[in-house]
Formats: structure tokens, C-alpha cells, sequence
């Protein structure tokens, strides 16, 4: 008896075992191919199908846009004095309003006369360096925002972050660089013009010095300090001293700048140097000092005169 051929056709779709020896119709039955598994996750140059080169040339691209985009930051420097022990309740002697842009680059300090009397929210008006003190006592950790907020209230700029310095650590900081080396434009504090090398004691007292001078001497010689520590943490001979300067730094200052903005500001001030600084200060001409009805010595500041360099120096 002749059996009819079979001719259906095999269904392509149709699931199939794997071919064994001993299966006798293995020859006969349709074979599919077994999807191989994709990777998950993999972003490197090969699985993208971009090549090495341009793989690396799109990195440096983007960091490039990264360290250069042509964004201002600004930043209030604070420093602080004689807080109780625990405690950061002081006013700031220091106030720097300082901005950065890598791209130009551009790096700005304006420093603020700590006499300058305008309003404190909660207390009426007083003494811009009272902001701080105030806040901390209310509320520990709040100073450096509410000083914020009295800058940007008065000088109308965006502030968002801050740098505080306690000057009892300061100087630990500048013997752990090696001291200091200012050069003087001209006589003061007891020192001639010139260039001088100060260790830790010394700077602090250069700073904090009071005799025969007033608020914008100390501004300037503020500066002056600020500025020659800059000139020397760039300076490649002064590198292996870095590790040990910036433990110590980090024990005196506190700040909320986010870690992505520190390379920015390191290049600014890579590029600039401390000779591309522009350095200001509110001067005599720009504010009008009186007497308190309590009988306090202060600035009134001349705004029509303030405002014009504010914008020059941090837009807006």
C-alpha cells in the first residue's frame, strides 16, 4: 500500500527542540535560530557604534563646555571673629562680594564696609555686619543666608552661595602654607611698603588691625592679604604645601558652593591670575558717615553711586 507523501509545508513559527542524534526525524523538521541575548546597560563607544576618537573628542567637548560656559556666579564672602566657643555667633568684619566667569575669564571682589547702615529684616536698620550675628543667635546655621539676603536686598544681585572663614583657624591656614609674602603698596600697620613675609600670627594681625586706620584701610589690607594668598597657592613652587593648606582650610571655612562649581572657579582664577583680579571697594566717596541717635559711628551709603558699580562688575 503506498502511503501519499507528506506535503504539507512546516509552520516557520512554530516552536522546535533542539536537534538530537537520536531523534529519527530530526533531518525532516524545520530549524529556527535561537535569538541571542542583548546586552543591557553598556554605554561605551563600541555598543553605540561611535569610534573611540570621536568618542573621547565628545568628552572633552563637553567638558570644555562644562569649565567654560559663559555663566556668572556669585559669591559673598564672610568672615567671622570672637564667636563664643561652639558657636558662630559674630558679626562679619569681612564682607567681599565676589563673581566668576571662567569664560572671559572675569574674577570680581567688592568689599563692603561692615559700618554700612541699612535695614535688617526683624531689627530695622543697623549695621550690615549685624545681619549675621542676629540670624545666628536666633537660629544657629542661618547667618550666612540672612547676610545674603541683606546684600541682595540692598545691592540688587543674586547671591546664591557663600564662603565663610573663622578667623581663630585662619592662622593655621597661612602656617600651614609657609606663611605669606604681601607686597605693600605703601606704609601700613607698622610695615613699609614693600614686600614682606608673614607668618600665620602675623597676617592675622595685619588683618585685624585697627590702630590709626578705619574701615576702608582694613578693606584694602583685607585685600591685599586675600590676593597675595592666591598669588601663592598658584605659585607650582608652593604645591607640595597644598594638602596640608587645604585640611586647614577646611577646618576654618564652610561654605554651600557645590563641588561642580569648584573646578570653574579654580580655572578663573587659573586664568586671571591674581594680577586679573578686579578689586574694589565701596569707597569714602560713595557713602556719607552720621551718628546714630544711640550715638554709633556709621556709613549711610550713597546708592546713586554703589549701584552703577554693581552692575558694572556683576551685571543685571
Amino acid at each position: 500500500m503506498n502511503r501519499r507523501p507528506n506535503t504539507a509545508r512546516p509552520d516557520p513559527n512554530a516552536y522546535t527542540q533542539p536537534v538530537t542524534r537520536h531523534d529519527p526525524y530530526a533531518r525532516t523538521q524545520p530549524m529556527t535560530a535561537v535569538p541571542k541575548s542583548r546586552k543591557r546597560g553598556c554605554a561605551c563607544s563600541t555598543c553605540l557604534g561611535i569610534p573611540l576618537g570621536s568618542f573621547i573628542l565628545l568628552g572633552v567637548i563637553a567638558l570644555a563646555v562644562y569649565l567654560l560656559a559663559p555663566m556668572r556666579t556669585n559669591l559673598l564672602i564672610l568672615g567671622i571673629d570672637r564667636a563664643p566657643e561652639g558657636t558662630d555667633v559674630s558679626r562679619t568684619d569681612t564682607i567681599i562680594l565676589t563673581t566668576f566667569v571662567p569664560l572671559k575669564p572675569t574674577i570680581g571682589m567688592l568689599s563692603i564696609p561692615r559700618d554700612l547702615w541699612v535695614p535688617i529684616p526683624g531689627h530695622g536698620e543697623n549695621r550690615i555686619n549685624t545681619a549675621h550675628f542676629f540670624a545666628e543667635a536666633e537660629q544657629p546655621g542661618s547667618g550666612p543666608q540672612a547676610a545674603i539676603q541683606v546684600v541682595e536686598d540692598n545691592f540688587k544681585v543674586q547671591v546664591p552661595y557663600y564662603l565663610r572663614i573663622r578667623f581663630d583657624g585662619f592662622e593655621k591656614v597661612v602656617d600651614a602654607m609657609g606663611g605669606v609674602t604681601v607686597d605693600l603698596p605703601s606704609a601700613m600697620s607698622g610695615m613699609e611698603a614693600g614686600e614682606h613675609h608673614l607668618n600665620g600670627a602675623q597676617a592675622l594681625a595685619f588683618a585685624r588691625d585697627r590702630k590709626g586706620s578705619d574701615d576702608f584701610f582694613r578693606m584694602e589690607r583685607g585685600q591685599i592679604l586675600l590676593k597675595s594668598a592666591l598669588r601663592q597657592m598658584l605659585n607650582p613652587l608652593s604645591w607640595l604645601r597644598l594638602p596640608a593648606a587645604m585640611i586647614a582650610l577646611g577646618q576654618t571655612v564652610d561654605t554651600n558652593l557645590p563641588a561642580w562649581q569648584w573646578p570653574r572657579l579654580a580655572l578663573a582664577l587659573l586664568r586671571a591670575g591674581p594680577g586679573g583680579i578686579d578689586s574694589r571697594t565701596i569707597d569714602r566717596e560713595m557713602v556719607t558717615p552720621f551718628v546714630t541717635s544711640g550715638g554709633a559711628d556709621v556709613l549711610g551709603p550713597n546708592w546713586d553711586q554703589i549701584l552703577p558699580v554693581v552692575r558694572e562688575m556683576f551685571g543685571g
